[in-house]
Parts: structure tokens; C-alpha cells; sequence
């Protein structure tokens, strides 16, 4: 097998922001031609798969100005510096949805975006909530929805959930109990 890697000869940032920050990379390709790549590096992330006492998964609705409409997600939120993914999730868990829990198990990370971006996102479950109190950002408006597996399945062929992160943990509780 040939190495496919692609060696960067030059950095240069373009934009710095909030969240996100965008690369201008010259790569040198495996066959020794150069190009360019515009490379988005995001700081992480996390999302949790939360089951009420009551069997219901807990989701939250939010307008997202990216899509230009609101979409149904689970609770999830952005690495903070030096900040652990099991930390920022139940940070993350509490703020968004007012739950508190001590016990995570941690599912899968996966790349949102590979082909330009370096975002990681760590999905957790917990199915052990105590009520807390949402402590939403400033800027972050959010409902609290509570549906059963079945409601969130027929969701996703709905396309009522169409957020891949969603639909991945909707998908992995679903098989969960069909293994049980």
C-alpha cells in the first residue's frame, strides 16, 4: 500500500473566532505535487444520549442559523481549553437540560466533517438523571423535549431528526435494547 499522507509545508490562519478557526494549508500531495487545503480546527466536542427515570431520551430543540431553522439534537456542547470530554459532558448535560448525573459511559468519537474540518465529537449515556437547573449561555435558547425510543425512531424516518449525532445515539439505544 502507498502512503496516502499529505505533509503540510505552510500554515497560515485566516480567520480566528468564537468557536471555530480557519487554516490555509499548502500540503505536499504523495505523489510530490503541492495544493492547498482550507482547514476548519474546532476545539471538540460532546453530546449525551440521557434516559429519564421515566424510559424517555431527553432532546432539546434550538434554531440553528447555519441550517436557517430549528432542529431537534441531542444535548451536546463545545470542549472548553484543558477541559475534559466526561467533565464537558455533564456540564454540557446539566446546562442545557437542567439533569445532573455522576454516571457517564462513554459510546464512540467520531470526525463530524473529515473532509475540512478536525472537529472530534465524544458521545456518552447516562441513564441516571437527577433533576438540577438549566443554566443556558446568554445567547443560547433551547426547549426541553422528553419522547420515548419509539417516538424518536419514527422521528428519524420522519426526518424530524436529522442531525447525524442524533440520529447515531438514537440508532445505538435502539440496537442496545434489541441486544438486551
Amino acid at each position: 500500500m502507498k502512503p496516502l499522507e499529505e505533509k503540510t509545508l505552510d500554515s497560515k490562519v485566516i480567520y480566528n473566532g468564537k468557536i471555530i478557526d480557519l487554516h490555509l494549508e499548502k500540503v505536499e500531495l504523495p505523489d510530490g505535487r503541492t495544493s492547498e487545503r482550507e482547514v476548519v480546527k474546532h476545539p471538540g466536542a460532546v453530546a449525551i444520549l440521557a434516559v429519564t427515570p421515566e424510559d424517555k431520551i431527553v432532546f432539546v430543540r434550538q434554531y440553528r442559523k447555519p441550517l436557517n431553522r430549528e432542529i431537534i439534537e441531542i444535548p451536546a456542547g463545545k470542549l472548553e481549553p484543558d477541559e475534559t470530554p466526561e467533565t464537558c459532558a455533564i456540564r454540557e448535560l446539566e446546562e442545557e437540560t437542567g439533569y445532573r448525573t455522576g454516571k457517564l459511559e462513554f459510546l464512540q468519537s467520531f470526525y463530524t466533517s473529515p473532509g475540512f474540518a478536525d472537529e472530534i465529537i465524544h458521545i456518552y449515556y447516562t441513564d441516571q438523571l437527577e433533576p438540577g437547573e438549566e443554566q443556558l449561555d446568554q445567547d443560547e435558547f433551547v426547549e426541553l423535549m422528553e419522547v420515548t425510543l419509539d417516538e424518536a425512531i419514527q422521528m428519524v424516518k420522519d426526518q424530524k431528526i436529522y442531525d447525524a449525532k442524533t440520529a447515531f445515539a438514537v440508532q445505538y439505544l435502539q440496537l442496545k435494547r434489541a441486544m438486551e
